[in-house]
């Protein structure tokens, strides 16, 4: 993943000018849309935060899931509502990055209708696979997909999805190609993979690295450039021989554009204490992901600039769309 820079995360953004205006702000209750089904990762994150982020802003800021189509039907949703501050995005690399490219018909333009408010963080996946298979290195899970042209199967919580755009980024780095199983939840595609019924599964570590502890899942690779702290033993893909096959999942709250920049700096806010809240801190160090603190509005933009062309290329390149 293209990061932000070092120095756009060691220089804490500026307070918005305008920011005494939006002490009227909120005067109740804000909707915080994820777009995914209830239960997974991005919806136990958001949560979290929300909680924090009602004490900050002395309202209720209420998670609501409007899942579907890779995340692009809960991204429409607050793209299309009032630039009010009232309605905001948990936004990821699937309905932010990937869905120009992925979706003919997207009825939305990340870029044009939702504006960045403050970078979240970044969580890798880890590459897990039943332990009943033969291959018990990811060199060996790409030979024998290899050897098998669109034989093996792999799952992830829907087209254009993180997941998803890490196990195209393998592909692409290795030449092969696996089926694509997408499904409404991780849960679902997890399950699969226990059960034998999926021969891999690109997830995040906080979901499946029970499953691994317990002997129900084999761990392969971390699709980082540096090995996640809750499973030192499980090696990055560079260390696992495929070095260009990363892809680290990001994560940033956006709200619709037109939105006053003063309300914008109040989220802003209201996210950077949620941040610095030890709690928090505790909650997202066990899932294995980097928060960012520093990235605000101005960091997370010029981020956006670079990523979504990355995003991109690499669906074009994958030739992979979705209705």
């Amino acid at each position: 993943m293209t990061r932000p820079t070092r120095r756009s995360l060691l220089v804490a953004p500026a307070l918005l000018p305008g920011l005494a205006a939006a002490q009227g702000f909120p005067a109740r209750p804000i909707t915080w849309v994820v777009p995914f089904a209830a239960g997974g990762i991005t919806d136990t994150s958001a949560r979290i935060l929300a909680q924090r982020m009602s004490q900050s802003l002395n309202q209720p800021v209420v998670v609501e899931n409007r899942p579907g189509a890779g995340g692009t039907l809960g991204a429409e949703v607050v793209a299309r509502s009032a630039a009010d501050g009232y309605t905001m995005l948990y936004g990821s690399q699937g309905p932010m990055a990937a869905a120009p490219a992925m979706f003919p018909n997207l009825r939305y333009d990340p870029q044009r209708d939702l504006a960045p408010v403050h970078g979240i963080g970044a969580s890798p996946h880890l590459i897990v696979t039943p332990p009943s298979r033969p291959w018990r290195t990811l060199i060996e899970l790409v030979a024998a997909a290899r050897a098998r042209p669109e034989g093996l199967t792999y799952g992830s919580v829907g087209v254009g999805t993180s997941p998803h755009l890490a196990a195209e980024t393998l592909q692409q780095a290795t030449g092969v190609r696996m089926v694509h199983a997408p499904y409404s939840n991780g849960t679902q595609g997890l399950n699969d993979v226990i059960g034998g019924r999926l021969d891999a599964m690109w997830d995040y570590p906080l979901t499946s690295l029970p499953h691994v502890r317990e002997g129900r899942l084999r761990a392969l690779a971390v699709t980082d450039t540096q090995r996640v702290a809750l499973a030192r033993e499980v090696p990055t893909v560079a260390e696992a021989g495929l070095p260009g096959a990363e892809l680290v999942p990001w994560a940033g709250l956006f709200v619709p554009a037109g939105t006053p920049p003063d309300v914008i700096g109040r989220l802003a806010v209201a996210l950077r204490e949620a941040m610095d809240d030890p709690k928090v801190q505790e909650f997202f160090n066990g899932t294995a992901t980097v928060l960012w603190p520093t990235v605000g509005t101005e960091q997370l933009r010029a981020f956006l600039i670079e990523e979504v062309p990355r995003i991109a290329g690499l669906i074009v390149r994958s030739g992979a769309r979705a209705g």
